[in-house]
């Protein structure tokens, strides 16, 4: 009995010791691991539709191609159409801050002065102005300050060089490669807790492949409906709002939060109207009721666990740990803990220490 304790000691130690050199590596090596963790990102997300095609009596080789030619143009599409497009956009309503700034000094700050007794040198908004002018000229001079910064730094752009190559490279292999890669990870785990390690890694997956894979279609889906119905009322910078609206619908009502906010305000400053802001919230209230009754159900499902606070410290403490490539693991992390928590949940509510 004795001998087995000192056994089950030594086995936690050498996990323990394990576990905190890994972590360690990942801090230290974060700067490199972006590339390779965005590649296994995408082979994780396409996967499954290689696994269906398969089932579909098409080879492998030809199921990778399809999927990888398909992730391929998605991303060419975002790099190639939807930045450039959001970017313009964006310079647009920085250089237009300075005139929305006038109109509320000309027109809200009086109707606050009359009508709620506020003073108005609490709006004094000049230093405001001045800043985003500079700001405006800034972001209209970074295309050409990273143009410069190629030149001049062959680190920076060998790098981005090597990213461009090496994610679809790493990504085509994954993608030939999950299975078999799969299949060894679990016949190397050691016999005793192969059960025990293959039930949380089934669980695991379940929660990130439901929320991710589905998470991701919702945020895309949101994105085209907010930013097409803000088009058709005639908003401007509606595809920057429809497309920030989208991407931080991950957090339960913070998209519709931050598009009717955004899109308010630069209604009401283009129309000089309070009434441009309902049919910004009939198009922001579509979208809610779309993902919350047929999106999230269908996609998503209640396997996730993850509670939206959870969610956004994930990300924060991610981002502030391992930078961009803490907030790429954040949610696959902060899911796999979930499960596991749940299952020393259940462990203690058997054991001796909670029954007695």
């Amino acid at each position: 009995m004795l001998e087995k304790s000192r056994t089950d000691q030594s086995h936690t130690r050498f996990w323990l010791i394990l576990g905190l050199i890994a972590l360690g590596m990942l801090y230290l090596l974060a700067p490199v691991l972006s590339p390779f963790l965005v590649s296994a990102l995408l082979a994780y997300l396409g996967d499954p539709l290689i696994d269906w095609l398969e089932t579909r009596r098409i080879s492998r080789s030809w199921a990778v191609t399809l999927v990888f030619g398909a992730l391929l143009l998605i991303v060419a599409v975002l790099l190639l159409v939807l930045i450039p497009l959001s970017a313009h956009q964006f310079k647009g309503l920085i250089q237009r801050l300075p005139t929305y700034v006038d109109w509320f000094q000309a027109s809200v700050v009086p109707w606050l002065r009359d009508h709620l007794a506020i003073d108005p040198e609490i709006f004094e908004l000049s230093y405001l102005k001045t800043q985003m002018k500079v700001y405006a000229e800034e972001i209209g001079n970074l295309a050409t300050r990273l143009l410069l910064s190629f030149q001049t730094s062959s680190a920076v752009a060998f790098n981005w060089l090597a990213n461009i190559v090496l994610v679809p490279m790493v990504t085509f292999y994954l993608l030939r490669d999950w299975d078999l890669l799969v299949a060894k990870i679990h016949s190397l785990l050691p016999r005793r807790i192969e059960p025990v390690v293959s039930g949380l890694a089934r669980e695991s997956n379940e929660v990130i492949g439901a929320f991710l894979r589905g998470q991701f279609i919702v945020m895309g889906v949101l994105a085209v409906l907010y930013s097409v119905g803000l088009s058709v009322i005639g908003l401007e910078f509606s595809l920057l709002i429809g497309l920030i609206s989208g991407l931080v619908s991950f957090v339960p009502y913070l998209g519709p939060i931050i598009g009717i906010a955004a899109a308010s305000i630069v209604g009401i400053m283009q129309t000089q109207s309070f009434l441009t802001v309902l049919p910004i919230l009939v198009i922001f209230g579509i979208g809610q009721l779309v993902s919350d009754f047929l999106l999230m159900p269908k996609l998503v499902g209640d396997r996730i666990g993850l509670h939206p606070v959870t969610v956004m410290f994930a990300v924060l403490a991610g981002g502030q740990l391992f930078g961009f490539f803490g907030v790429l693991l954040a949610l696959p992390a902060a899911a796999v803990i979930a499960v596991v928590l749940r299952h020393a949940q259940d462990e203690y509510l058997q054991s001796i220490f909670y029954q007695k």
